[in-house]
C-alpha cells in the first residue's frame, strides 16, 4: 500500500472498521519489567563499551603504568560466580515450585553479592596503601572508575534482590514473585559477564 493510500484511509468507514477490529489491541507480549531490564542492560552495555574503548586507546601512551593485580580480585571473581549461581538456583527452584530452595538460592546470591562489594572495597584499600591513587596515573584512574561503576550497578541489583527477598519472606506466592526472581537472576548474570570482561581487560593489558 502506498503512502498516499495510507494517508487517504478513512477510519470511520465500515470497511476500515472491520480491518481495525482484527487487531486485538496488544502491543507487547513481553512484560514491561522485562522490557525495562533489557533496555537498561543495553544502555549499561553501551556505557561500559565506551569506557573500554577509551581505556584501550589511552593505554598506548607513555604515562600508562599498569597496576599490580591483587590476588583478592581472583577471590572476588569466584564469589561473584557463586553469587550468580545462587540466584540461578533460586530461579530454577521457582520453576519447580520449591519455595525452600528459592529462599536458599536468594540468600546465597544476595549474601555473596554483598561479599563481592566488600571484597572490592578491600582491594581498593590495598592499592591505596601501596600508593596507587586514582590521581597517580591514568591506569589507576581507569581501574577505580570501572570497578566503582560495576560496584554501583551491583548495589542497584542488591536493592532489587532485597525487595524480591522481602516478598518471599512476607508470604507472597511463587506465582507472584517468579518474575522478580527471573529479573534478578538475568541481571546478575549480566553483571558477572561484565565483570569477567573488565577483569580480563585489566589483567591482560
Amino acid at each position: 500500500m502506498s503512502l498516499f493510500s495510507q494517508l487517504a484511509e478513512k477510519p470511520w468507514t465500515p470497511e476500515q472498521a472491520a480491518i481495525d477490529d482484527l487487531h486485538n489491541g496488544g502491543e507487547f507480549s513481553m512484560p514491561v519489567p522485562q522490557v525495562g531490564l533489557r533496555v537498561f542492560i543495553g544502555v549499561a552495555s553501551t556505557l561500559f563499551t565506551l569506557f573500554i574503548v577509551v581505556y584501550v586507546e589511552r593505554m598506548v601512551f607513555s604515562d600508562w603504568q599498569p597496576l599490580p593485580e591483587p590476588w583478592l580480585l581472583w577471590v572476588n571473581t569466584a564469589i561473584l560466580f557463586a553469587s550468580s549461581a545462587g540466584l540461578q538456583w533460586a530461579w530454577v527452584s521457582a520453576d519447580k515450585n520449591n519455595i525452600d530452595d528459592v529462599k536458599k538460592g536468594l540468600y546465597v546470591g544476595g549474601v555473596l553479592g554483598f561479599a563481592f562489594v566488600v571484597g572490592q572495597l578491600v582491594v581498593w584499600q590495598q592499592l591505596v596503601n601501596l600508593g596507587y591513587y586514582a590521581s597517580s596515573n591514568p591506569a589507576s584512574a581507569f581501574f577505580y572508575l570501572l570497578t566503582a561503576l560495576h560496584a554501583v550497578h551491583l548495589m542497584g541489583g542488591l536493592i532489587a534482590w532485597a525487595r524480591t527477598t522481602y516478598k518471599i519472606q512476607s508470604g507472597r506466592s511463587l506465582a507472584q514473585t517468579r518474575g522478580s526472581i527471573e529479573l534478578c537472576t538475568v541481571y546478575w548474570h549480566f553483571l558477572l559477564i561484565l565483570w569477567i570482561v573488565l577483569f580480563g581487560l585489566m589483567l591482560f593489558t
